[in-house]
């Protein structure tokens, strides 16, 4: 793997006087020592043998270093305001009674520009992560000290504000009529696995040369779950083990709960993809009741 760096006359100083630069590759960091010389008492530099410093562009290959498993997290901190709420024209609300309950009321809510939310439908049931709610990353931020926080493999659904992605399925593409939407094959896979530079993506194994994931779900495999579902935008930058691949799905009343989604009937899910308009930029809000009431005028909530 190729990283593009650059080499610049801005140097760091260390407590041994030594001199150096780094080079960086979307957010990550890596410093190389000793090739300039050292700074002198005065914090002058005193060069081996070059004279200047020229702005080099380098290509750097890093085996083995995958820039998407570099990427920390947000800090723990919730936003005041959520700006993407000003455009938003439709809303899907899914509460829950407390932290921990899994099951879950879905609302929806839309508005014209400027105007008041007014609600679309009436309250359908759904139910969450086995183990209740965790605060997740999205366009509020990321949670607040002493509250859950969302990860991987814990068995919650992702509190917070989220948008939402490509809708999916078994149909065929003409048989659907929400966009944008994608089929599910036996090559389509979730990648859970923290280490690879897939995380948190839905993929087709079969365009992927090097595939370098441990762990993924076979998404067609799953069956009726995902016989219909949509993404949600959880941790859209993919930081490393902060949750992967949360989607809103068909609910099989075989089990108690999800890993980490939000599920509900099949007629419901139909009816929310339909409802759902791309260029209405709809958001769904998953939160218990009281953190919704604590929040609902900040970030302009029905």
């Amino acid at each position: 793997m190729f990283a593009a760096c650059v080499i610049g006359e801005v140097l760091s100083h260390h407590g041994n006087g030594l001199a150096c630069w780094t080079m960086q590759n979307e957010g990550n960091k890596i410093e190389i020592r000793g090739a300039l010389g050292h700074l002198d008492p005065d914090g002058r530099l005193q060069r081996n043998r070059l004279s200047t410093v020229l702005l080099v562009l380098i290509l750097v290959e890093f085996s083995g270093w995958n820039t998407v498993g570099s990427l920390a997290a947000p800090p723990l901190k919730l936003r005041v305001t959520i700006p993407e709420m000003a455009s938003c024209q439709q809303l899907v609300t899914v509460t829950t009674t407390n932290w921990e309950d899994v099951n879950a009321t879905v609302r929806l809510f839309e508005r014209s520009t400027g105007a008041n939310w007014r609600r679309s439908g009436n309250p359908f049931p759904a139910v969450i992560g086995q183990r209740g709610l965790a605060w997740g990353i999205g366009l509020h931020g990321r949670g607040e000290p002493g509250e859950p926080s969302k990860r991987e493999g814990d068995k919650k659904a992702p509190a917070g504000v989220f948008r939402f992605g490509d809708a999916f399925g078994t149909a065929r593409p003409g048989q659907v009529r929400f966009l944008p939407y994608r089929q599910i094959t036996p090559a389509t896979e979730a990648i859970d696995d923290p280490r690879s530079k897939y995380y948190n993506q839905v993929v087709d194994r079969t365009t992927i040369t090097h595939p370098d994931w441990a762990s993924s779900e076979s998404m067609l495999q799953v069956g009726g779950r995902y016989r219909l579902g949509v993404i949600i935008w959880h941790n859209a930058e993919a930081c490393p083990g902060f949750g992967s691949c949360i989607f809103f799905h068909v609910w099989d009343p075989h089990y108690p709960g999800t890993t980490g989604c939000t599920a509900t009937a099949y007629n419901h899910l139909v009816g929310l993809l339909r409802w759902l308009d791309p260029r209405k930029q709809p958001l769904i809000v998953q939160l218990p009741s009281a953190e919704y009431e604590r929040l609902k005028l900040r970030w302009d909530l029905p």
